[in-house]
């Protein structure tokens, strides 16, 4: 399944969650991650996300059964390479 996630959390804890998505996603922007993840991978980032974050933040994860169900387009400098995760 392909995922898109999207997170705005307080400073103390942006940290934590961008490592906990880099090692699962491609980082394309700030705070926005993407790539291929299985239901079972996709349940394991939910949660670590849940342990890590408290009342005033939010994510917000899109997914699509395939990348080509999902038109992406960029403006400006890229951020990030999407390419295989090793």
């Amino acid at each position: 399944m392909y995922v898109l996630i999207v997170y705005d959390v307080e400073v103390a804890r942006v940290t934590k969650v961008h490592k906990l998505l880099k090692r699962h996603l491609h980082w394309v922007q700030n705070s926005v991650f993407e790539g291929e993840l299985t239901e079972s991978q996709i349940e394991t980032v939910k949660a670590g996300l849940k342990r890590l974050l408290s009342e005033p933040d939010s994510v917000l994860i899109y997914s699509a059964r395939d990348a080509r169900w999902l038109t992406r387009e960029s403006l400006g400098r890229e951020r990030g390479a999407i390419g295989n995760l090793l």
